[in-house]
C-alpha cells in the first residue's frame, strides 16, 4: 500500500487563472511561463492545459526539448537563452525563440550560420541588474540584431520588474521609464509585465506596441504578493497538497514531541501523526504553529519537520482519527500562509514537491 501523501493538480483552476490573466491584461499577448517543471506542477499536463496561451517560456533548451519531443507546437521562448552554438543549432532546427542578454550571445548569433533563423528577445537591464544590456547598449544592440542574418525581422524587447510584489516601491514606475527611454524610436513588441505586473501595474502591459505579459505565479493560483492572499485577486489553488494521518495518541503535559524534543505539550492532549516530510518536499523550516487542515479544522503544526512525517495539535479538532484527511496546503488553506510560516515563498514550496510524491489531476 503506498503513503497517503498526494498532490492533486486542478486544471480547471489552472483555466480560471489563464482568463484571469486575460481580463487583467486584455490587450496583450500572453506568454505563460512554465519553467521549474511547471512550478512543480507537470510541464506537460501545464502545457496541455494552457493551449490558449500565445507562447510558452522556459528557463532552458532541455525543458523546451521536452515540450517539442510531446508534439507541442505554441512558440516557445527560452528566458536565459543559448550558452554554445551546439544549443544554438538546436533552437533554430526545433524553432524556439531565444532571450539575448549578453554580448557573448550576440556575438554567437552574429557569427552564425543558421538554416532557420531565430526569433530573437532583447533583455535590457532597467534596475534588475542580473541580465541584460545596459539602456544605453539597447539601440546599438537592437540595431546589431537587426542586420544578423541568423534572426528574424521580428525583434522584441523585454525587461525584468525587480520589486513590482511591493506596491508601495517606487522601483517599478522607475523601470518602465528607464525602459521606454531606452527604447524609443525602435519598433518592436515589448513585455515588461509578471504576475505582480499584470495584477497591480497596469502601465506595465499598457503601452503604444503590441505588449506581451508574461504570467508564472499567478497561474497556478497563489498571489505574486507578500500582503494579500490568491483569492483577494480571485485567482484559485490548482496544487492541493495532501495527506492522512496515520496515528492518533494521547499525550501527557510535559512530553516531548519529535526531534530534539523542540516542542513540549502545555497540558493533556491529542496529537496526531501525518504522513508527510521533508522527503515529500514539507518544509523543514516550518515553525510549530504553521496551520495545516484535518478535517477541514485548522490545526497547528507542533515539533520539527522529519523527513516522512510532522505531528500536529489536535485539541481543537475532536473528530479526528487515523484515516483523517490533511491538507498541507491548497484547496482551503492558502500556500502563501504555509510559506510564511516556514520563512520562505509560495514559489519555493509549489517547486519543491519531490518525485516520490504521486500527480493526481482532477
Amino acid at each position: 500500500m503506498t503513503r497517503a501523501v498526494e498532490a492533486l493538480i486542478n486544471l480547471q483552476a489552472l483555466s480560471h487563472n489563464l482568463q484571469c490573466v486575460r481580463e487583467n491584461a486584455p490587450d496583450s499577448q500572453l506568454l505563460a511561463v512554465i519553467k521549474a517543471n511547471a512550478y512543480g506542477h507537470g510541464l506537460l499536463r501545464v502545457a496541455h492545459a494552457l493551449s490558449d496561451a500565445d507562447a510558452f517560456a522556459v528557463a532552458s533548451l532541455d525543458e523546451a526539448m521536452v515540450l517539442r519531443e510531446a508534439g507541442v507546437q505554441h512558440p516557445i521562448v527560452l528566458l536565459e537563452g543559448v550558452f554554445d552554438r551546439d544549443e544554438l543549432l538546436l533552437a533554430s532546427q526545433h524553432d524556439l525563440a531565444v532571450v539575448v542578454h549578453h554580448t557573448m550571445q550576440l556575438e554567437m548569433l552574429e557569427s552564425a550560420r543558421l538554416d532557420f533563423p531565430l526569433d530573437v528577445w532583447l533583455k535590457i537591464d532597467t534596475g534588475m541588474h542580473r541580465l541584460g544590456f545596459s539602456p544605453q547598449q539597447a539601440k546599438s544592440s537592437f540595431k546589431r540584431l537587426e542586420q544578423c542574418l541568423s534572426v528574424k525581422a521580428a525583434i522584441r524587447l523585454m525587461t525584468h520588474l525587480a520589486n513590482a510584489d511591493d506596491r508601495q516601491d517606487d522601483l517599478t514606475p522607475r523601470q518602465v521609464e528607464c525602459f521606454h527611454v531606452a527604447v524609443e524610436g525602435l519598433d518592436a513588441e515589448h513585455s515588461i509585465a509578471n504576475s505582480a505586473g499584470i495584477l497591480a501595474w497596469p502601465q506595465t502591459h499598457f503601452n503604444e506596441h503590441s505588449s506581451w505579459v508574461r504570467p508564472g505565479i499567478m497561474l497556478y493560483g497563489a498571489s505574486p504578493f507578500s500582503d494579500s492572499l490568491a483569492d483577494e485577486h480571485k485567482l484559485q489553488p490548482v496544487m492541493t497538497f495532501r495527506s492522512r494521518l496515520i496515528a492518533v495518541s494521547q499525550r501527557k503535559a510535559g512530553d516531548v514531541l519529535g526531534y530534539g524534543g523542540s516542542w513540549r505539550c502545555p497540558v493533556d492532549m491529542k496529537v496526531g501523526v501525518v504522513a508527510v516530510g521533508y522527503g515529500d518536499g514539507y518544509p523543514y523550516h516550518a515553525a510549530s504553529g504553521t496551520p495545516v487542515l484535518v478535517n477541514g479544522q485548522s490545526v497547528p503544526l507542533v515539533g520539527r519537520v522529519s523527513m516522512d512525517m510532522i505531528c500536529v495539535d489536535l485539541r481543537a479538532c475532536a473528530n479526528a482519527e487515523i484515516g483523517s484527511e490533511v491538507i498541507l496546503w491548497g484547496d482551503g488553506l492558502p500556500v502563501e500562509e504555509v510559506a510564511r510560516s516556514a520563512g520562505t515563498i509560495s514559489y519555493e514550496l509549489l517547486c519543491g514537491i519531490t518525485a516520490r510524491v504521486p500527480i493526481v489531476e482532477v
